[in-house]
């Protein structure tokens, strides 16, 4: 008996019945397909009001990131088709991938149980049996992943490019891979298909419904939706830890927390979040809070909570929020504690404001830092992630151009950057579930957290683009603060770097070159998962694991050091700790807030948190 015959193994039939190409009840569905018309009409209008009403806001030029995708795919088609053996070679690859493509298909129909790879299989996009079932949208699917991975190695075979450009290629043309995804199309998305008949189209009637009300929101741009926000409140149910308001200028509020323990670590704790997001993905929720679990070990916790700037802010610079912002919270912290020894913690880009702030303390004589500790922080940008791609010169000069009108960048603006780095994850899965299903995304508090976006000043945001990204400053010790350039081999206090070892903001190969620029000793940590979740990684949850290498020293590569790193299951956060304590373990009585000067001057969070965009 062959294979085909053998009773006991599945034929190739459908597990689900074919998509239905007719409707059921043409009348609701001609009503909803009005419905959905006009639904789409709202949200041109919505889209174009803004640019009709105030065109100065809206140049007429193509905008860099488009130019720049353009650029990169022209030189890229130049150089395999300026060559008749390389185009000959790039058109067989092609060819080859799709004619596999189609045989597997026809094999399929004959009957053969042939699995799909494993990456498609993995892959959310394509999730559900009429994917695989019915031979049209399955040939669709492996036809995608073969024209993405041709694509993919035209880029890597460019042996002539170097590395940034290869980088930026890769990046830009992934990204019009994802856009060209056929899950993103109606008439090429079976499940959308599938619910748009059995719905009489209702799916697309709200959809567009959905559509309008996120152009209306973001003011002529989408405001995409990714999460309920009803569920949530800062302060009542997201960002809840106890403690007060102890100080606060134009640029920060300083939160302290109040102690569960009877005894504390002597030295206080001051956190410095970034300010292109919010300080409570810190503080969640009781379950997954660092603050919290920090408070619990004994820590005595000071956080800045910053300010969501205006126009009125248009002036305030990194050399500000260094003084005002680092400096402010730490002469809050000892004059609270009269302690004049403070363990310091700084995130993402708060990290580096922290990094370069520690810098010029140490230029000044100022002791009272005691330790340092970076999450996914960069102080080299060499090997930056994939922000480095929207970080040219012409592209920043965009970007100024909107600072200097607005006298701030928008949080919409940084959230879609941020979006693309993962547009696979973060964009397009949305868009269809939103704006072609119809579906409300689901409550989730990292989600609210993420879409609870900040502005940034234009004399801070220019500067951080251009010193970082665009000329490495920190790095090289041509950072200036104050006028004063800060170098941060003068930081030879303790310093705790965290990296993760899937993050695309900051990539791990960046956090463990930047240890080469301390003048003191470094313990590099990476943790799994990415940017958050590698952060935010609670003990009880039991999750992922971290990396250590004490013999290794940082003139090797990163793989080297990772190659001679040992594993261990489990959160950080208790290694962090051990670190924290191996410096200095001695206690006091816990500590009430009291404020300065014996006055507080309101509950945590803070009112500067509940600013929202």
């Amino acid at each position: 008996m062959n294979k085909r015959e053998d009773p006991k193994k599945p034929d190739c039939k459908p597990q689900t019945d074919p998509v239905p190409m007719t409707v059921e009840d043409t009348e609701a569905f001609t009503r909803n397909m009005a419905v959905a018309i006009e639904n789409a009409g709202k949200a041109a209008a919505a889209w174009l009001r803004p640019r009709e009403q105030h065109p100065e806001d809206y140049p007429s030029e193509t905008p860099e990131i488009v130019r720049s995708t353009v650029e990169t795919m022209m030189r890229v088609r130049q150089h395999w088709l300026s060559n008749p053996v390389r185009a000959m070679d790039m058109q067989t690859r092609l060819m080859a991938g799709m004619l596999e493509a189609w045989s597997t298909n026809v094999s399929r129909m004959a009957g053969q149980d042939i699995q799909p790879e494993p990456t498609v299989q993995k892959d959310k996009r394509f999730a559900g049996d009429d994917w695989s079932a019915n031979p049209f949208f399955a040939f669709l699917r492996d036809s995608f992943f073969v024209l993405d991975k041709w694509t993919k190695g035209l880029v890597e075979d460019m042996d002539e490019m170097d590395r940034d450009e290869k980088r930026k290629a890769e990046f830009l043309l992934g990204q019009v891979m994802n856009a060209l995804s056929p899950s993103n199309f109606l008439l090429t998305n079976p499940t959308v298909m599938r619910e748009m008949f059995e719905s009489n189209g209702e799916n697309l009637a709200r959809g567009m419904k959905m559509l309008a009300e996120d152009v209306e929101r973001g003011k002529g741009e989408i405001r995409l939706r990714q999460v309920d926000t009803t569920p949530f409140k800062v302060g009542e149910n997201i960002a809840v830890s106890p403690g007060k308001v102890v100080a606060r200028n134009r640029l920060c509020e300083i939160l302290q927390y109040e102690p569960t323990t009877k005894d504390v670590l002597k030295r206080p704790l001051l956190i410095v979040p970034p300010w292109i997001n919010k300080f409570y993905i810190l503080d969640l929720n009781k379950k997954k809070s660092f603050i919290s679990w920090a408070v619990a070990q004994g820590h005595t916790v000071f956080v800045i909570s910053w300010v969501n700037p205006d126009e009125r802010h248009r002036q305030e610079s990194w050399s500000d929020y260094a003084r005002d912002g680092v400096g402010f919270a730490v002469d809050t912290a000892e004059e609270i504690t009269g302690e004049d020894r403070i363990n310091t913690i700084g995130y993402c880009v708060g990290g580096t404001l922290l990094a370069s702030t520690l810098a010029l303390m140490a230029q000044e004589g100022d002791k009272r830092p005691a330790s340092a500790t970076l999450f996914t922080t960069q102080v080299d940008f060499e090997f930056a992630g994939d922000l480095k791609v929207f970080a040219n010169e012409r592209q920043v000069s965009e970007i100024e151009q909107e600072l200097d009108r607005n006298g701030y960048l928008s949080g919409d603006k940084m959230a879609t950057a941020f979006n693309l780095l993962r547009s696979k994850e973060l964009i397009w899965p949305y868009m269809v579930n939103n704006y072609m299903r119809g579906q409300e995304p689901m409550a989730f508090d990292l989600l609210y957290w993420n879409g609870d976006q900040t502005r940034m000043t234009a004399a801070n945001h220019s500067f951080y683009l251009r010193n970082c990204y665009l000329e490495n400053n920190l790095s090289t010790g041509r950072m200036k603060i104050d006028g004063k350039c800060v170098s941060l081999s003068d930081i030879e206090i303790p310093v705790y770097n965290l990296g993760t070892r899937e993050d695309h903001i900051a990539p791990a190969k960046s956090i463990h070159k930047g240890c080469r620029q301390f003048g003191g000793p470094v313990q590099l940590v990476i943790s799994g998962s990415g940017h958050i979740a590698g952060v935010v990684n609670p003990p009880a949850a039991g999750k992922y694991q971290y990396w250590t290498n004490d013999k290794a020293d940082f003139s090797e590569s990163f793989e080297g050091w990772l190659e001679g790193a040992e594993a261990t299951p489990g959160s950080w956060w208790p290694h962090w700790q051990a670190w924290i304590e191996s410096m200095s373990d001695e206690r006091v009585p816990a500590r009430q807030i009291t404020g300065l000067a014996g006055k507080v001057l309101g509950d945590a969070p803070g009112s500067y948190v509940q600013a929202r965009i």
